[in-house]
Order: C-alpha cells, then sequence, then structure tokens
C-alpha cells in the first residue's frame, strides 16, 4: 500500500467567499445524463477522511474493489493538514487535496467512486461526490448516513426500497434500504451517474451491512492512517 503526504495547493481556497465561488464554477461541469457503469462490472472504489482537529492532520484512504466479488485489488493512503475551517456546506474543501492525492497513489484505475457523502444532495447541489468527479472525470455518487436537512418518507421494510430525498419538491437523492427494517442509508449522484444506477450499485455493495462496503473499507483504513500519521506529524512539523 502506498502512503503519501499532501500539501496544500496554493492556489486553495481560504476564504468562504472564493469557495462558493468555486462551487458556483464547477458545478456547472457536473455530467448529469450519463448511466455511469454497470453494477457488478469492473472496479468501485470508496474514499473517506479521518480529522485529528487538535494536530490539524487529515488522512484520506482510497480502497478499490473488484465489483464482482467485493475483493479489495488495491489500497492507498494520503496524510497532510487540513486545507480549509469547518463551514457547513463547503466540507469538500476540507477533503479534496488528500483525497485527490489518496486517488492518484493507486496503481490502477478505480473505476466508480463512492463516496462517503453527499452529491446533489447538498444545499449547493455540489457536495463532494460532485467536487471530486468534475476535478477528476470519474463517475462518482454519495452514500450518506443521514439526509442532511432534506426530507423523505421511510422506504418499504424489505431491502431494495426507495424513497425520494427531498428539497422541496426537487429530488436531490433516494433513501435506499439497504437491509430489511434497518435505517436507509441516503444516495445521490455526484458526476456521469444515472440516480437509478447509483440506487443499484449502493445494493450491489451492501450484501450484508447498512453501509457500503467500499465505504466501511475506506473508513477502516483512513482511521489506521490518522492513527499512524498523528505519531509522525506534529503541529510543529
Amino acid at each position: 500500500m502506498t502512503t503519501v503526504t499532501v500539501q496544500t495547493p496554493a492556489d486553495w481556497p481560504a476564504t468562504e467567499e472564493r469557495a462558493r465561488a468555486v462551487q458556483d464554477e464547477l458545478r456547472a461541469r457536473v455530467v448529469l445524463d450519463e448511466p455511469g457503469p454497470p453494477p457488478g462490472t469492473g472496479r468501485v472504489t470508496g474514499v473517506d477522511v479521518a480529522y485529528d482537529d487538535e494536530r490539524d492532520v487529515v488522512a484520506a484512504a482510497a480502497v478499490v474493489l473488484d465489483a464482482a466479488t467485493l475483493a479489495v485489488v488495491a489500497e492507498a493512503t494520503a496524510v497532510g493538514r487540513i486545507s480549509f475551517p469547518y463551514v457547513p456546506g463547503l466540507l469538500a474543501f476540507r477533503e479534496i487535496p488528500t483525497v485527490l492525492a489518496a486517488l492518484d497513489a493507486l496503481p490502477c484505475p478505480p473505476g466508480l467512486v463512492v463516496c462517503d457523502g453527499y452529491g446533489r444532495a447538498h444545499p449547493r447541489r455540489f457536495g463532494l461526490a460532485g467536487h471530486l468527479g468534475v476535478l477528476t472525470g470519474l463517475p462518482t455518487i454519495g452514500v450518506a448516513k443521514n439526509p442532511f436537512t432534506f426530507t423523505y418518507d421511510d422506504p418499504d421494510a424489505p431491502r431494495g426500497s426507495t424513497s425520494p430525498l427531498l428539497a422541496g419538491a426537487e429530488e436531490v437523492g433516494r433513501a435506499v434500504r439497504t437491509r430489511e427494517g434497518v435505517k436507509p442509508v441516503f444516495v445521490s449522484v455526484g458526476h456521469r451517474v444515472s440516480l437509478g444506477n447509483a440506487c443499484a450499485h449502493t445494493l450491489a455493495l451492501t450484501p450484508a451491512y447498512r453501509l457500503p462496503e467500499t465505504t466501511r473499507r475506506a473508513d477502516a483504513l483512513c482511521r489506521a492512517a490518522l492513527r499512524a500519521a498523528t505519531g509522525i506529524l506534529t503541529p510543529d512539523t
């Protein structure tokens, strides 16, 4: 496995105003009219991040799975300084540099990328999955643990049931029941994938647990990378 150390890009937004302007610019490049790769084919990659705010360190992980077997194909991590303060709606600016570095360190193409977070289900319709998709050109989806500020009716109890995730009358994603009788996850499109296909991928990635295997494995790996990094990176380095 490869681990890289990341420097925040010199031109990275430093203010909320600039970050929102970048969001507006990149959001216009999102592609919503492609279906994306068929579920269960090729590779699928989970990305996730973990923070140590006291030490100003963030660790990202990218874990590539075989989409048919869900076996791990490759993995990489990256660590660096937190690149933006915590601001709701602008979390991608805290995560993108290290996530990009982890993806770049992979020894193989990632295929579809699954983010632990949001795509269109975002107040400005441009969460991490959309941001990452536009910057990389990769098909991306967001699978979140909660509905953020949006509303939904509880899906039917059986696995595979869905209901719209709504911002007023606009469908920004879907609540997807990945285990019978268990709280749903919240799926939204990032880039170059249809919403129906994003939901199908989510079900293909959840044969035994509520969360996708991509998220589960990336979460464990980035936490391990953070523990290792905080033994090396200190506020004085």
